[in-house]
């Protein structure tokens, strides 16, 4: 390679793991030969991994008709929708959650988080690493200055067996998110709509099966090794560092990793119970990843499907420029949740992994009590709000069928047991067996603790 020559135009033989590290090493820029890679050198047993599945409502969703509801407050703050009973004793729900209102002994409800961030990106932060920002943000721009959870498990889990991805987002990260100091290899691995005809993961199994005989391919590799490197280049990441090279070349031989992306080995009936749209085949994907040794995989549970109808959680007067009660748009989407969030918690009790993969649903705020109309919308809706706001947590070998906090009777604050995003990570970081009292150093080198302040919630443990 040295002589300047083209050596990889008429090769036809197989490529060992040496020699394609070199030749990557060509494609990338020249670099060195890598190391081990570093994202896996935390790793411990991985046959007793524990995963975290995130149902990350952005936009916040309102507590009031979800998972608090207030049937009883004055006209401007009641709910716009019905209670109904669960098979949990006590334990009431939104009209338009009945399948999982038949499985609340698997879940469990935390009525009473709070914190102090009002804007979108400054709440995700929050929510998301723990870390409230030192300035506020209140054109939603921001980008955080700590690792998310996502990162966090990276850094410390390393990749899973079967050279999964430690970090995965479906369909992308959320925007206000970055590994920071820990590395851009600690980052999310985004994959895409997996509702999609032909869905198929970028950079995962290209060589696998009966591609395989392309690994003897040196210039196919070489094209391959430089798709993936524009790719994240447009992204942000960090191509052609070691870490990047041997995930690289892991993902593109390993038909494990394959195996587990590919939706098309499970079979139409479960495809079609989770829901043929983008939160179902999500949480589907999900499964199968945490399943294979996945650490965290967090799914932008924006909107379900793409359409007039379909708005995200922000259901303030107008969200997106609509007209019309938030309520209406409400209705149409809090079906396609419960249908995808029940059959994930049923689906996972039914291959008994409940102890090994935690599913918490939560947005990065709630909404407010009191209703608005907004002009010139001519709309009602609710504004942000995180006073108040809930989550819901099922597996992970925590107490579940329970209702943990409460809220005043117009669900303005913590009434019971108040709870911040700090304490519900340290509530995942258990379950995943990270000690969040641990430092990283940052750019300046500086130690920062994982959580300052925080305790995983007493109830759920």
């Amino acid at each position: 390679m040295g002589d300047g020559k083209d050596t990889t135009s008429d090769c036809t033989g197989p490529l060992g793991r040496r020699e394609f590290m070199q030749v990557g090493a060509l494609a990338l820029g020249g670099l060195t030969l890598p190391q081990v890679l570093a994202a896996r050198a935390a790793s411990g047993n991985h046959s007793k991994r524990t995963s975290v599945i995130m149902l990350y409502q952005h936009g916040g969703a309102s507590q009031l008709e979800t998972y608090d509801l207030k049937p009883d407050a004055p006209t401007a703050t009641r709910s716009q929708f019905d209670p109904i009973a669960t098979n949990v004793p006590g334990m009431d729900i939104c009209e338009h959650f009945p399948l999982q209102a038949k499985i609340a002994d698997k879940f469990s409800i935390v009525r009473s988080l709070h914190h102090e961030m009002s804007s979108h990106t400054d709440g995700g932060i929050t929510v998301l690493t723990g870390k409230a920002p030192l300035v506020a943000d209140p054109t939603s721009q921001s980008k955080s200055a700590h690792p998310d959870f996502g990162s966090v498990a990276s850094k410390s889990l390393g990749t899973g067996p079967n050279v999964m991805p430690p970090y995965v987002a479906i369909p992308q990260k959320p925007y206000m998110t970055q590994p920071t100091y820990l590395g851009l290899h600690h980052g999310a691995f985004e994959v895409g709509d997996p509702s999609v005809k032909g869905f198929r993961a970028p950079h995962v199994g290209i060589a696998a099966g009966k591609d395989g005989k392309r690994l003897g391919d040196r210039k196919t590799l070489i094209d391959q090794l430089d798709r993936i490197r524009r790719t994240e280049d447009l992204r942000g990441n960090l191509a052609g560092t070691d870490q990047f090279r041997e995930l690289a070349f892991e993902m593109l031989t390993s038909p494990e990793s394959a195996k587990a992306f590919n939706l098309s080995e499970e079979s139409d009936v479960l495809r079609d119970r989770y829901g043929r749209h983008l939160w179902g085949q999500a949480c589907l994907l999900a499964r199968r990843l945490a399943e294979a040794g996945t650490s965290v995989i967090n799914i932008y549970f924006n909107t379900p499907k793409t359409g007039q109808e379909f708005t995200n959680w922000d259901d303030h007067p107008g969200n997106a420029g609509r007209e019309g009660h938030f309520a209406k748009f409400m209705k149409i989407r809090l079906p396609y949740m419960d249908q995808a969030l029940a059959t994930l918690i049923e689906d996972i009790h039914s291959r008994d992994l409940q102890r090994q993969i935690l599913v918490v649903v939560v947005g990065e705020f709630g909404r407010t009590p009191a209703m608005r109309y907004g002009v010139p919308n001519r709309s009602y809706g609710r504004d942000h709000w995180p006073q108040a706001y809930s989550a819901l947590v099922a597996g992970g070998s925590l107490k579940m069928g329970q209702v943990v906090g409460a809220t005043n009777s117009k669900s303005e604050y913590p009434t019971v047991s108040p709870y911040t995003p700090q304490d519900l990570l340290a509530t995942i970081y258990h379950h995943l067996g990270i000690d969040h009292s641990q430092t990283f150093d940052d750019f300046r080198g500086r130690p920062v603790h994982i959580l300052s302040e925080a305790k995983p919630i007493a109830e759920l443990i």
